[in-house]
C-alpha cells in the first residue's frame, strides 16, 4: 500500500523511507500506520485524543473509544522494534461528574499484545481548569511500555542531582568513598522540574496554557520538554521517533532537537500546518520552547492581583 507522506519541505514520498529526517503525514492514523513496516520504529510517544468533545474529535461512549483506539494500538505494537519503547500520555475522561482514568482502561489494551509496562509516570502541573464538585485535576499520567526485556535506556542522560552530592560512607571497607554515583540519582516516576532541573524528582513540566512560550490554537497542546524526556532516555541519535497524534508536532520537534529522527500523523489540516511552520521556525532558529533546564516560576505572594481570566471560571466537568 502507497501512502503520500510530506515532509516540512513539501517533498513527496511514494513510500516508506527508513532513512527520512522528517515525515509528517496529513491523514488518518489508521490509514498511515498500515502501510508502515513491521518493527519500523524505536519510540512511540503520543497524546490520544481523550475523548472530551473537543473541537478535533466525537464524543462516543467509553467503550466505543477504546475499541477504535484497541485497533490503532495493536498496529502500533506491530512497527514498534523489539528493543522499541511506547509511551502513551492521557489524562482522565469526565461523564456526569464521574472520573474515568483513562491509563487504566488502556492497560489491558497493551498487555493482550504482550508489552512490558515499565513506568507509570506522574506529570504533575500547577494550573488547569477548576472543578467545583470535585478536586481540581492537577496531574496525567504517562504509561512507559517495552516490547521485550531488551530496550534502550539511557540513565546517564536524565539523572537528576543527588540531594548529598558529597555524601561518603563512614563505615566498613567501603569507608571514605562516595556514596552515590556521582553522576547523581535515577529520577522517579513523578516529574517535576522546580527550583533546580529534576532536584526533586518530581516532574512539574507546566501544561501549555496561554502564557506559555509555545501555545498554539490546538486546545489539549503537550509541552515539548515532556517528550525531551523520554527521547533522551529511551532513544540514541538517528532513532526513529513517531507520534500517531502529531498534533501541532511537538513531539516531532522534541525528536529533532536531539538528532532523532521524527515521525508524525496527523488529520486536522490546521494542526499539520502549525506542526510545518513550527518545524521550519524550530531550523531557522526563531521557535519558541520552554527550556529544559527552566525553573518553573514560583508566585511570592506579593504579585499585584489581575483580572481574573474567563477561562479560570470554566468547570472542567462542563
Amino acid at each position: 500500500m502507497k501512502l503520500p507522506l510530506f515532509g516540512v519541505e513539501h517533498e513527496i514520498y511514494e513510500r516508506f523511507d527508513p532513512d527520512a529526517r522528517i515525515v509528517l503525514y496529513p491523514g488518518d492514523v489508521e490509514s498511515f500506520v498500515r502501510a508502515l513496516p513491521d518493527q519500523s520504529v524505536n519510540l512511540i510517544v503520543t497524546s490520544p485524543p481523550y475523548n472530551l468533545g473537543k473541537a478535533y474529535e466525537v464524543r462516543v461512549s467509553i467503550e466505543a473509544y477504546l475499541e477504535t483506539q484497541s485497533a490503532i494500538i495493536g498496529e502500533l505494537c506491530r512497527v514498534l522494534k523489539e528493543d522499541g519503547s511506547l509511551c502513551w500520555q492521557v489524562g482522565n475522561y469526565v461523564q456526569d461528574g464521574e472520573v474515568f482514568p483513562l491509563d487504566m482502561y488502556y492497560y489491558p489494551l497493551f498487555k493482550q499484545h504482550g508489552l512490558f509496562l515499565r513506568n507509570r509516570i506522574i506529570w504533575h502541573f500547577g494550573h488547569g481548569l477548576h472543578a467545583s464538585k470535585r478536586f481540581s485535576g492537577r496531574y496525567e499520567t504517562l504509561l512507559w511500555f517495552t516490547k521485550s526485556d531488551q530496550y534502550t535506556f539511557n540513565l546517564d542522560d536524565v539523572r537528576v542531582p543527588s540531594k548529598y552530592p558529597g555524601k561518603r560512607h563512614y563505615k566498613g571497607d567501603k569507608r571514605g568513598q562516595l556514596s552515590g554515583n556521582p553522576r547523581g540519582k535515577n529520577p522517579s516516576d513523578i516529574w517535576e522540574i522546580v527550583a533546580q532541573d529534576w532536584e526533586t524528582c518530581l516532574w512539574d513540566i507546566p501544561n501549555v496554557k496561554s502564557n506559555h512560550p509555545e501555545k498554539t490554537d490546538h486546545p489539549c497542546q503537550f509541552p515539548v520538554e515532556l517528550v525531551e524526556r523520554c527521547v533522551l532516555a529511551l532513544t540514541n541519535e538517528d532513532d526513529l521517533v513517531f507520534d500517531p497524534f502529531a498534533g501541532v508536532g511537538s513531539s516531532l520537534i522534541g525528536a529533532l532537537m536531539h538528532d532523532r529522527r521524527a515521525m508524525g500523523c496527523e488529520r486536522e489540516p490546521e494542526y499539520v500546518a502549525v506542526a510545518k511552520d513550527r518545524i521550519a521556525s524550530y531550523y531557522n532558529g526563531t521557535l519558541k520552547t520552554r527550556p529544559i533546564d527552566r525553573p518553573v516560576h514560583q508566585p511570592t505572594g506579593r504579585e499585584k492581583i489581575a483580572q481574573i481570566p474567563l477561562e479560570w471560571m470554566k468547570d472542567e466537568d462542563s
